[in-house]
């Protein structure tokens, strides 16, 4: 073949442009790319969570392989960055009446949950009880019931968000094995989001959180749901500022 030839089909190649949007490899490496849920899909805004449901997780922690309870709260990555530590989410927990469990005692199972951010299912990782007042503490509540919330971080490297996904409830006193109240796990999501709403201070530091009801993400009602305790279905994500 003529030499002259060979140059013009070569720069002819070189000059074409590359189709992003055929069939060919740079397609695919670019889906490769949106497939690790750390970035946002292509035209959606970054919610500051990911949806558990994505790779297999749910709304419904695990008390055993059958039954769990709800995670009715969501605390967005979009939220105050100290209080997505863990260390400054404890301290947040503090302004809003909770508190670490009485003596650094654990009372009760451990429950696991899955968020599908590729972790599977895993302990949580916080329990905090209500804080009554300052000579019995959270050891009152361990007594007479009250608030409590489990907690979970979604920080696996499917879906690195994060976020922290909360189970609230109100419990009976120990003497009914902290069963949750009828209604309990409705009554425990408000109490901590009117408080998180309201706003509050921990040594010096004061937040305040806007909520936005979701209706989408748990089924209502009873199926699975531990003690057969109904509930409405309704998550509340905050984002939490600081002052």
């Amino acid at each position: 073949m003529p030499y002259f030839i060979v140059c013009w089909l070569l720069a002819a190649a070189l000059a074409s442009p590359v189709d992003f949007h055929g069939s060919g490899t740079p397609q695919a490496v670019l889906k490769a790319d949106h497939g690790n849920l750390n970035l946002p899909a292509s035209g959606e805004a970054f919610e500051g969570w990911h949806d558990p449901r994505m790779y297999g997780g749910r709304f419904l922690d695990y008390t055993n392989k059958k039954y769990g309870e709800p995670l009715n709260v969501i605390i967005s990555a979009k939220s105050d960055p100290f209080i997505m530590t863990d260390a400054g989410f404890r301290l947040y927990t503090k302004s809003l009446g909770y508190s670490e469990e009485c003596l650094g005692l654990h009372y009760g199972d451990l429950h696991g949950a899955n968020l599908g951010d590729g972790d599977g299912r895993k302990t949580e990782l916080f329990l905090a009880r209500q804080y009554y007042f300052p000579v019995w503490g959270t050891c009152w509540e361990s007594l007479a019931g009250g608030q409590h919330f489990r907690a979970w971080k979604q920080n696996g490297t499917l879906a690195n968000s994060g976020a922290w996904f909360l189970g609230a409830s109100e419990e009976y006193d120990s003497s009914k094995r902290h069963k949750i109240v009828p209604n309990g796990y409705n009554l425990g999501r408000d109490w901590l989001v009117d408080r998180a709403i309201e706003g509050g201070r921990w040594k010096g530091m004061w937040w305040k959180a806007k909520v936005e009801w979701r209706s989408d993400l748990l089924e209502a009602g009873k199926k699975g749901v531990n003690h057969g305790i109904p509930q409405d279905g309704r998550v509340a994500v905050l984002t939490v500022f600081r002052l």
